[in-house]
């Protein structure tokens, strides 16, 4: 397994990231199977995993927290969580206030069985909340030992650099990691978001560098996808009859015939390219089963070749996303009619 530097904190991290959406009732419903993939990524040398209070409610995070006390390894492990998503009817039981940023990272900490987390983000932006407000709220957990750095999720390269200079103009702390989506088929993040982070110092983990399963050879031309999982809860980014999904189809019967010219299942073709990027930290996995990670594990030591790489450019340019619903985030403004017409 090999490390890289998070950012400039001098923190190195493997370049996989064990990614723990699929632990718990969204994905494998045994956590004592759970605890034995974790137990497998961190014996594969795997130093950094990652998981959400969101995630199966609260119940990835609880695995987690079971994996790491029984493997004696909490202080060998770069611990990440996230805040943010709703967590009951409670208005207030979200978001990225003061308020809710303090209650959320309590429960958190319980749930995980840790006295400290490694680096708490923010899930995504939100709307109705200064960004000043949440970085007050984080700076004061850092002084309390409560987390030791944090960072933001899917954010927008313009929100990055609006908090990187609210945190320097406000003598906060300031994010150090930034976690936005990036596979062969969704790129748009070479555009903005990967030169800011080079440019600010800031890590990456990238999330969904498999495409939520279309880079694994599941999804291809004339089968069938069952409206369970993934595909039953983010259905736009698994409807074939539109458009966009029927481009990804095309893109991957390509990039399955490039990897089998090049001695490559997908799964370590799509792997390698997020690791190749300059701005990658780490690219982060999210296996449901032992036998999908044993098949990822290995891409940590693949390099691609130039020729490789630029037939890559040629199915999927540089920059482009096939699907705009793989970008995880859409700003409120393209949502919300009434703030793009005047006076309406």
């Amino acid at each position: 397994m090999k490390f890289r530097h998070l950012g400039t904190t001098g923190v190195r991290v493997s370049s996989l990231c064990l990614g723990t959406l699929m632990f718990g009732s969204w994905g494998n419903k045994s956590a004592d199977d759970s605890v034995r993939i974790i137990h497998r990524a961190l014996e594969a040398g795997i130093n950094y995993i990652d998981t959400a209070d969101s995630y199966s409610r609260g119940e990835s995070e609880e695995i987690v927290g079971k994996a790491l006390s029984m493997s004696g390894r909490r202080d060998r492990v770069i611990l990440a969580t996230k805040v943010h998503s709703p967590m009951g009817v409670d208005p207030n039981s979200r978001g990225n206030s003061r308020r809710w940023i303090h209650q959320a990272v309590d429960n958190s900490l319980r749930r995980l069985g840790t006295e400290w987390i490694d680096l708490y983000q923010v899930h995504r932006p939100d709307p109705h909340t200064d960004i000043d407000e949440t970085l007050g709220a984080l700076t004061d957990l850092v002084r309390a030992g409560k987390i030791r750095y944090f960072g933001s999720s899917t954010f927008p390269a313009h929100q990055i650099v609006e908090a990187q200079w609210t945190a320097e103009r406000r003598h906060r702390e300031r994010f150090v990691c930034e976690q936005p989506p990036y596979s062969l088929l969704a790129r748009e993040i070479e555009t903005d978001v990967l030169p800011t982070c080079l440019k600010y110092g800031i890590g990456t983990a990238t999330w969904s560098p498999l495409a939520g399963g279309w880079l694994t050879g599941r999804y291809r031309k004339g089968q069938e996808i069952a409206r369970t999982g993934r595909a039953g809860r983010w259905g736009k980014r698994y409807d074939m009859s539109t458009e966009a999904n029927q481009r990804k189809l095309d893109a991957v019967e390509q990039l399955a015939v490039l990897a089998e010219e090049s001695g490559l299942s997908l799964i370590h073709l799509a792997l390698a390219f997020v690791m190749e990027h300059p701005g990658v930290t780490s690219a982060i996995v999210g296996p449901r089963t032992m036998e999908q990670l044993e098949s990822q594990l290995g891409a940590a030591d693949v390099r691609l070749p130039r020729d490789v790489l630029d037939r890559i450019d040629e199915i999927v340019p540089p920059g482009r996303t096939l699907n705009p619903e793989d970008g995880g985030w859409s700003p409120p403004e393209l949502a919300d009619a009434s703030l793009r017409r005047r006076g309406h």
